[in-house]
C-alpha cells in the first residue's frame, strides 16, 4: 500500500472511532464549538475568539456540520446545533455518505486474515469470537470477501483490546471516551482495530457497548469506508443499540462497501423490499401513531405516513429515524420528546437523534417486570401525563416527576369508558385523545367518547379524499 499510516491520519482519513462519547469539555461554548470544527470539519483557524467574531471559515465549517447532520444551515450555532456538537459520537472526521478514505484505500485481495490477539474479561472467549465473527460476515455477505482467522503471527486485521496508551499513537481516554478505533487498509498497522478495555463491552445487552455492533462500524473502516451522514447506516458517526438478532445492513453501507469491492456473485440476492402497506386496506391494523414536530405520523412495519407529506405515500422509516426503530410498538411525543417503545426498550430522540443513555429498559420507567411491552402510548398534555398501554391495563407516567402515578395499572375501559378491545395504537391531537383497536379509532374528548371511526379515514386512502 503505498499510503502511509502518518499521511492518511494527517489527512482526518484514518483513525476510525466508532460512537465514542466525547468527554465534556469544562470549557465555554466557543471552546467546544472551535475544538469540534478542527476536530471533525478540518477547521485551520486559530485566532482567539474566532467564535464571537464569526470570521468566514467558522461559517463556512458550521454550515458543513449542519449540512451533514440536516440540521437548519444558518452558519450559527444555535441550541440544536450545539446539542449535536456535545453528544456521543466517533472521532474520524464527517465525510460524504458512502464514501471512502481516498487516494484508493482497499485492499488488493478479496481474502483476508484477522486474529484476535487478546480478550476483554467483560465477555467470554465464546462470546467475543463469535462477535467478531458475525461482525466480518456483515461485510462479507454482500461482497467477494473472504475472512480466515489465524491463531498466530501476523493478519491483516490484528484485533485487540487495550486501554489509554496500547500500542499506537492515539492512547484511549478512558471510561465514557472513544470506544475503538480502525485503520483503513494497508500495511503494518493498516487495516487493525483497536477496543477500549475501559469500557464495557457486551453480547447483546444494552447495558453497555455491543461488541458485534462496534466492530461491525470499525470493520467497515478496516475495509476502507468512512462514516456515512444517513442516520441508521452502520457507518453513521453515533453508537445506537440494535437488536443483534434482527440486525441487517442498512444500503447504504451496502453501496459503499460495493463500490470498493463489487457484490457477492455466489449467493442470490435479497429479495425485493416488502410493497407498502395499503392506505386504503379496511384490514390495515397500524402499529403506532405519535404527533412530532407538528406533524403527525402513522406507523406500520417498515414504514409510515407523514401528514405533512401525504401525498408521498408510505416512507421507509429508515429513511429519516434510525432502523431501530422498525417495528415499533408505540409511540408518543411529549413537550421536549419524541419517545419510541420497541419490546423491552424505550428511546427518547430529540428531533431526529436518540439522546444520550438511551434506550432504557421499561422498569427504568417505573413500570413492572411482568410488562414486556408497550402496545401503545400517548401524551395528555391536560394532565400532562404519558398514558402508557398494556394489553386491556394502562399507567399514567408523570412527565414532570418523570416517576409513574400510584393507583395504576387501571383498565382501560375504567378510563375511557365505551372503549372495547385491545389498543393497539394512540395519539393526541387538539384535546382529542384517539385510541386504536385493530382497525377501530376510539375518539375521545374529556375522557368521553365521542364517535368510533376506522383507522383508514386518518390516512391518506383516494376514498378520503372529495372527487
Amino acid at each position: 500500500m503505498r499510503f502511509s499510516y502518518q499521511l492518511c491520519f494527517l489527512t482526518g482519513l484514518v483513525l476510525a472511532v466508532h460512537a465514542g462519547p466525547i468527554s465534556q469539555p469544562a470549557a465555554t461554548d466557543d471552546d467546544v464549538v472551535e475544538k469540534y470544527l478542527k476536530r471533525f470539519y478540518n477547521l485551520t483557524e486559530e485566532t482567539p475568539g474566532i467564535f464571537r467574531h464569526g470570521f468566514s471559515q467558522m461559517k463556512e465549517k458550521v454550515e458543513e456540520m449542519q449540512t451533514f447532520f440536516g440540521l437548519k444551515v444558518t452558519g450559527k450555532v444555535d441550541q440544536e446545533t450545539l446539542k449535536v456538537m456535545t453528544k456521543p459520537r466517533c472521532g474520524v472526521p464527517d465525510v460524504a455518505a458512502y464514501s471512502t478514505f481516498g487516494g484508493g484505500a482497499k485492499w488488493k485481495t478479496n481474502k483476508l486474515t484477522y486474529r484476535i490477539v487478546n480478550y476483554t474479561p467483560d465477555m467470554s472467549v465464546a462470546e467475543v469470537d463469535e462477535s467478531i465473527e458475525r461482525a466480518l460476515q456483515v461485510w462479507a455477505k454482500v461482497t467477494p470477501l473472504k475472512f480466515t482467522r489465524v491463531n498466530n503471527g501476523g493478519a491483516d486485521i490484528m484485533i485487540s483490546f487495550g486501554s489509554g496508551y496500547h500500542g499506537d499513537s492515539y492512547p484511549f481516554d478512558g471510561s465514557g471516551g472513544t470506544l475503538a478505533h480502525a485503520f483503513a487498509p494497508g500495511a503494518g498497522i493498516g487495516g487493525d482495530a483497536h477496543f477500549d478495555e475501559a469500557e464495557t463491552f457486551t453480547f447483546s445487552s444494552s447495558r453497555g457497548f455491543v461488541l458485534f455492533l462496534v466492530a461491525a462500524h470499525e470493520f467497515g473502516h478496516s475495509l476502507g469506508l468512512s462514516h456515512s451522514n444517513v442516520p441508521g447506516a452502520l457507518m453513521y458517526p453515533t453508537y445506537s443499540f440494535r437488536d443483534v438478532n434482527s440486525f441487517s445492513l442498512h444500503s447504504d453501507d451496502i453501496k459503499g462497501i460495493q463500490s470498493l469491492y463489487g457484490s457477492n456473485t455466489r449467493i442470490i440476492p435479497d429479495p425485493q423490499p416488502p410493497t407498502a402497506p395499503d392506505a386504503c386496506d379496511p384490514k390495515l391494523i397500524l402499529d403506532a401513531v405519535t404527533t412530532m414536530s407538528g406533524e403527525t405520523l402513522y406507523f406500520k412495519d417498515r414504514y409510515v405516513w407523514r401528514s405533512s407529506q401525504f401525498k408521498d405515500g408510505a416512507q421507509l422509516i429508515e429513511s429519516f429515524l434510525p432502523s431501530i426503530l422498525n417495528n415499533i410498538d408505540a409511540a408518543y411525543e411529549s413537550p421536549n420528546k419524541v419517545f419510541i417503545f420497541k419490546g423491552q426498550y424505550v428511546w427518547a430522540l430529540s428531533g431526529f437523534q436518540v439522546e444520550r443513555g438511551y434506550p432504557k429498559s421499561l422498569t427504568a420507567l417505573g413500570l413492572p417486570r411482568s410488562v414486556r411491552k408497550i402496545t401503545a402510548a400517548v401524551y395528555d398534555q391536560a394532565s400532562q401525563r404519558a398514558l402508557l398501554f398494556a394489553e386491556n391495563n394502562y399507567y399514567s407516567f408523570d412527565e414532570n416527576s418523570r416517576r409513574m402515578d400510584s393507583r395504576y395499572p387501571k383498565r382501560v375501559e375504567a378510563g375511557f369508558p365505551g372503549m372495547t378491545g385491545d389498543v393497539t395504537a394512540a395519539h393526541y391531537d387538539r384535546g382529542y385523545i384517539y385510541l386504536y383497536s385493530g382497525t377501530n379509532v376510539f375518539e375521545f374528548y374529556r375522557r368521553r367518547l365521542y364517535r368510533v371511526l376506522q383507522s383508514t379515514s386518518l390516512l391518506p386512502c383516494k376514498a378520503n379524499f372529495p372527487k
